[in-house]
């Protein structure tokens, strides 16, 4: 009873973050467009299966795998080993990454669209394994106290000069594999594990040391996968037997047979993280679980949720994000095209779960000088500015490289001016904000205006959209800071003439 008590709670928390991207797309077409699509009952069914499996997922997660990785993060930090910290952060980042469903989602868009060229379980365990190597490298910074700004603005300036070199085919592919390592499972793991050594090591302020994981965990990926379409893409185009092998594989089998694959798929993609946390307890740490048989059920709703939630994108999501984008275009007025991504951003965003709970913990860590609604607002403006420039470089037909390149070396410049206890938080945020939800939706719309635009690529075109969403809260949150930081100085400034004319 309690279990379903739980779960009925999850269920309408997922009903209520769906709920802003309903709004927007009732409003949309009962007053602008003024047609209902054909499949509609369709993707109605699609987003309350995605609601359904977004509750089960967090279930699962709250009862299995967050306890365990969080009483494990706290055993480590009380331990003071750092090769097993270390070890224990490449894992939990890497087999994390690896079941994260954006990423999945996203690496099988790309796979379907460049026609097997490339492969979304290599993209897959290339994120991962990036993601893996930076959080330790994130828990070593943490542990020395090594200030984070210049391990920002020296990946930052490395991804702008591999940006130059990538072919543009997978210039918008990095940056949204980038935009989506941090999400529904990474986001409290990883968070938690920072916050908790700051917290366990003295002379560590837990706002400044002990945010900015989830912020390299952005980072590197956008590196590492530019290199893998480097690689890729110097090489000679595959075979036409073997896109006809790709398409067979997309194709696969029907029926029962295919449901029973893609739920083999789910334990695999899952499995890597439920055996990181079963090998550190029992054979690191020796220690039994508190309670296997509500851990056991925790990762079995894991697996059914995560499985519900991807058929749930193929009927529901996705779905919109196409419509939306083709009905929109036929009307030939981009200045709708513009609104809609803006609003779809600032509304998923302010319901987003994930930067509800890193704004309060900010909160808490500042003592006062942030507020966890603020933050949440200047997100979300980010966001949505973020996704109506990425949606205007669509239409136009602008490069990649140089919107891109534009916005970090902003990003960089603030970081310089920024005050220091903000800069980690800000680049945390920036890795946040792109959802369970969002990250479907958002891509489905690049990809729908870049089907439906003449003379646009969908690989190079379609990609990129959750890159500017993930840039400009960066942006926001600094701008925000600057200004306070400078009005205080000037206000004390003036004070201080007052008292002493």
């Amino acid at each position: 009873m309690h279990y379903l008590k739980d779960f009925y709670h999850a269920f309408l928390h997922a009903l209520k973050n769906l709920l802003p991207i309903v709004v927007v797309v009732v409003f949309f077409q009962l007053l602008i467009l003024r047609q209902i699509p054909d499949d509609t009952l369709s993707m109605a069914i699609g987003l309350l299966i995605v609601a359904l499996g977004v509750a089960l997922f967090l279930q699962g997660l709250e009862l299995s795998i967050f306890p365990v990785g969080k009483s494990l993060s706290n055993q480590f930090a009380r331990r003071g080993s750092i090769p097993i910290l270390l070890s224990f952060g490449f894992a939990i980042g890497f087999s994390a990454v690896v079941a994260e469903p954006a990423l999945i989602a996203v690496a099988q868009q790309a796979q379907d669209i460049s026609e097997g060229r490339i492969d979304a379980l290599t993209l897959r365990l290339l994120v991962a394994f990036s993601v893996g190597l930076v959080i330790a490298l994130g828990v070593f910074r943490t542990i020395l106290g090594w200030p984070l700004h210049w391990f920002m603005i020296c990946g930052y300036i490395l991804v702008v000069i591999v940006t130059w070199f990538a072919p543009e085919e997978i210039v918008g592919l990095a940056y949204d594999s980038g935009g989506v390592t941090t999400n529904i499972v990474t986001v409290p793991l990883i968070a938690a594990l920072g916050i908790g050594l700051a917290a366990s090591i003295r002379g560590r302020n837990p706002l400044t040391d002990g945010f900015g994981l989830v912020a390299l965990a952005v980072m590197v990926p956008m590196i590492s996968v530019q290199l893998y379409g480097i690689l890729v893409y110097s090489s000679e185009s595959p075979a036409p037997e073997q896109l006809l092998d790709a398409a067979a594989m997309a194709t696969g089998p029907t029926g029962a047979l295919k449901m029973l694959l893609e739920l083999a798929t789910m334990i695999r993609d899952v499995l890597p993280i439920i055996l990181t946390i079963l090998f550190f307890q029992y054979i690191i740490m020796r220690r039994p679980l508190s309670n296997p048989p509500k851990i056991l059920f925790g990762f079995a709703l894991v697996i059914f949720g995560l499985y519900a939630f991807v058929v749930g994108l193929k009927m529901g999501l996705f779905p919109i994000g196409s419509s939306m984008a083709e009905q929109l275009i036929g009307l030939n007025q981009y200045g709708f095209i513009y609104l809609f991504a803006f609003m779809i951003g600032f509304a998923t965003t302010m319901a987003e779960p994930a930067l509800i709970a890193v704004g309060k913990q900010a909160e808490e860590a500042a003592s006062g000088k942030l507020n966890g609604n603020v933050i949440r607002i200047l997100v979300a403006i980010g966001v949505a500015a973020g996704i109506t420039i990425g949606v205007h470089r669509i239409i136009v037909g602008g490069s990649m490289h140089y919107y891109i390149m534009g916005g970090y070396l902003l990003v960089i410049l603030l970081t310089f001016l920024a005050p220091r206890y903000i800069i980690a938080l800000a680049y945390d945020l920036g890795g946040v904000t792109t959802s369970e939800v969002t990250v479907p939706l958002v891509t489905a719309l690049g990809i729908g205006l870049a089907t439906h635009i003449e003379g646009r690529n969908i690989l190079i075109d379609g990609f990129g959209l959750i890159a500017f969403a993930s840039i400009f809260p960066i942006v926001t949150v600094m701008l925000y800071a600057i200004f306070m930081h400078y009005t205080t100085l000037l206000r004390q400034s003036t004070a201080n003439r007052k008292v002493n004319p």
